[in-house]
Parts: C-alpha cells; sequence; structure tokens
C-alpha cells in the first residue's frame, strides 16, 4: 500500500508562513494534481513528502507509516523537481539509470529500463550527453525519465512538462496519462496548466496562499467551485465575473447583469441575503439568442480555431467573454445581441470574501464536461 497522508502540514521559513494546515489523503495508484499560483506553497508541499525539508508541524505518513524520522532515500520516492538536480559529471542515460543500478539491477535491465522511458520522452538522440550539452527540454525530460525508470511506488513530479514546447507537451500529457496508470503508483503532480491538471489529475487540489482551497474531481473544480480564486484558475477564457444584487419577482430569482434579467437557481436571492454579490458565467454556458432588442453590443470577435470568443458590452460598462463553437454564425462588431444563460448555470459568490453562495453548475446532471 502506497497512500499518502498529511495531518495538519505546516511550514515556516523564519515568520514566513509557506505551508498552513494541510491536511491530505492520496489514495494507492490515485494521481492529485496540485494548481495554485506561483508562491502557492506547491513544491514546498513536494519537498516535504520527499523528505527533503522537514514540516515545521503535523505528520506525513506513507503508507500508513509516520515519516518523520525516514530519509529520503528510504521512502521509495521518485523525484522530478524544476530544478533538475542532475548529476554534471554523468550522461542523460547514466542519470536515468541511477536509480536503477543503486537497487541492484543488472545491465540488460538497466539499458531496457532507461532505453524504455528515453522512447516514451523522445530522447534516445542524446543519451550519450552530458547534462551541459542538453537543452532545459532536454534536461527536464531527462530528469522525468530518472524519477520513472525504476517504476517507484511514489511519483512527486513538480510541473514535469513545463520546459517542454507546447506540441510535445500536448503529446506527452497523453502519454502520461497511459504511463502513470501502467505504473499505479500513488502521485502528486504540480501544474500551472489547468489543461494538464484536468487531464491527469483523478482529484485536483487547489493551492491558495500555502492552504488547501479545494480538493475534488475536475468536474467539482471546474463547475462547483468553493470560491472565486478557483474560479479563475479554471477555464480559458476565464469566468465572468459581474457584480450583481439578487432579487425576486413573480418569474423567480434574478438578477440584472448589463440590462439584461438574468434567472437564477430558485432561493438564490435567500442565499444572498441582501449581501453584495458577484455572478460567475463560464463563457461556453452563454449563447446568442435572436432577440431583436438586444441590449448588449458586440465589441470584438476573436477566431480561436475551434471556438470563437467574442466580447460583448452591455449597461454600466458591464463587458461579457462569450465563447461559442466556430461553426455557429459569428457575430460583427457593432451589431446588437441578447444572451442566454441556463440558471443552472449561473455561480453565485458572496463580494466579501469570493465564496460560493449557490449555483451548482452545468456539471450538475447536464452531462457536460470542462473544456
Amino acid at each position: 500500500m502506497s497512500t499518502i497522508e498529511l495531518s495538519g502540514v505546516s511550514k515556516r521559513f523564519g515568520a514566513s508562513v509557506a505551508l498552513d494546515g494541510i491536511s491530505l489523503r492520496v489514495e494507492s495508484g490515485e494521481t492529485v494534481a496540485i494548481i495554485g499560483a506561483s508562491g502557492a506553497g506547491k513544491t514546498v508541499l513536494l519537498r516535504l513528502v520527499a523528505g527533503v525539508e522537514d514540516p515545521s508541524g503535523g505528520m506525513i505518513a506513507i503508507g500508513g507509516a509516520d515519516m518523520a524520522d525516514v530519509a529520503p532515500e528510504r521512502r521509495g520516492i521518485g523525484m522530478a523537481f524544476q530544478n533538475f538536480a542532475l548529476f554534471p559529471h554523468m550522461t542523460a542515460f547514466d542519470n536515468i539509470a541511477s536509480p536503477l543500478s543503486a537497487r541492484g539491477a543488472s545491465a540488460d535491465e538497466v539499458r531496457r529500463g532507461v532505453e524504455s522511458v528515453a522512447r516514451m520522452l523522445k530522447i534516445e538522440s542524446v543519451l550519450d550527453h552530458r547534462p551541459r550539452a542538453l537543452s532545459n527540454g532536454q534536461k527536464q525530460r531527462t530528469a522525468l525519465a530518472r524519477a520513472l525508470a525504476a517504476s517507484p511506488s511514489i511519483l512527486l513530479l513538480d510541473d514535469p512538462l513545463r520546459n517542454v514546447d507546447a506540441k510535445l507537451r500536448f503529446e506527452m500529457r497523453l502519454e502520461f496519462e497511459r504511463l502513470l496508470a501502467d505504473q499505479g503508483a500513488t502521485t502528486l503532480y504540480v501544474t500551472q496548466d489547468y489543461r494538464e491538471a484536468m487531464a491527469l489529475g483523478h482529484r485536483i487540489a487547489v493551492m491558495d496562499g500555502g492552504r488547501l482551497a479545494q480538493v475534488g474531481t475536475p468536474e467539482e473544480i471546474y463547475f462547483k467551485p468553493t470560491g472565486v480564486e478557483v474560479a479563475r484558475q479554471f477555464g480559458d477564457p476565464t469566468i465572468n465575473l459581474v457584480p450583481a444584487h439578487p432579487a425576486s419577482d413573480d418569474r423567480g430569482a434574478f438578477a440584472t447583469v448589463g440590462g439584461a434579467r438574468l434567472d437564477l437557481a430558485p432561493g438564490a436571492d435567500a442565499v444572498a441575503n441582501g449581501r453584495e454579490c458577484m455572478v460567475g458565467i463560464r463563457p461556453e454556458a452563454l449563447a446568442f439568442t435572436e432577440d431583436a432588442a438586444g441590449v448588449f453590443v458586440v465589441e470584438a470577435v476573436t477566431p480561436l480555431n475551434e471556438k470563437v470568443v467574442t466580447l460583448v458590452a452591455g449597461a454600466e460598462g458591464t463587458e461579457l467573454l462569450v465563447s461559442r463553437p466556430s461553426h455557429e454564425p459569428t457575430r460583427r462588431p457593432g451589431e446588437r445581441v441578447s444572451l442566454h444563460v441556463a440558471a443552472r448555470e449561473v455561480l453565485l459568490f458572496a463580494r466579501e470574501d469570493g465564496a460560493r453562495l449557490s449555483g451548482a453548475g452545468a456539471g450538475a446532471g447536464a452531462g457536460s464536461t470542462p473544456p
């Protein structure tokens, strides 16, 4: 069993708090993607699990055993960090082979293991190069290959595809999903790419200021964010956020956005209870209608291959982004338009602290998947 469990883990560097009471359990064979802004504590968390740093408080357990007095090399962990940490006097082959050699693998086993992972990461041609002769992308893939070569039970990966070009990053993301499943390793995968987190993580842990803002499945994180900061990190274009004052009439709960009525989930006005709110609408949830009395004006249209992103403006300077499939009719700048969004797809947040007040999002029974 290779579970990872963090209980109230904290880390301080002098007066600075890097981690504050982190509690998280990662099941055996599960991949948890960790995402957050720079400085959120993602790398520090990995270093504590690896044993490279000691926590200031709390407990870290692997396979049910407290790791307080267990050295990094005895934790059964494969690690790939942003600084590469390659041995400068060794070739890429020998760097990748080092964990296999350390556990006494035969020469044939070492060669097969290195060549297999090198093919997957497309670095076969540089196996005889030393680190100084490698590009940053090749160094990062070499460090990743070293982490994978020995098929460890625990993998700690710190943004391992950051320095890889876009095409190879996409290919490796697809390959990674299969590789992690085949290895069955329990994985903590740090990334700043929300698509990568959603593609690879069975669950996603969103970090903010050294704390866990939310932990959930990709669908839960996207459609039911606990707050504004979580919602902003997922989606391209990002979520529309507009100040609103929920109310109700004989037609139900609603808010006025850009001069247009926006229906809300039943009871949303009661949940808001008179507080200042923010309405959140994913751009892909908005649709154009044929209503001639449009209150929005198209300001800009940006084709993005499979979709077209349209910026519209309404009353009081309200601006909204609308993302529609490219096969739909394109709107023209200056055109007056009306918009529609299902009430179930509207999120309501408190303005004072950004917490979500209501709205289950499109994922609740709508059969939608995040983009």
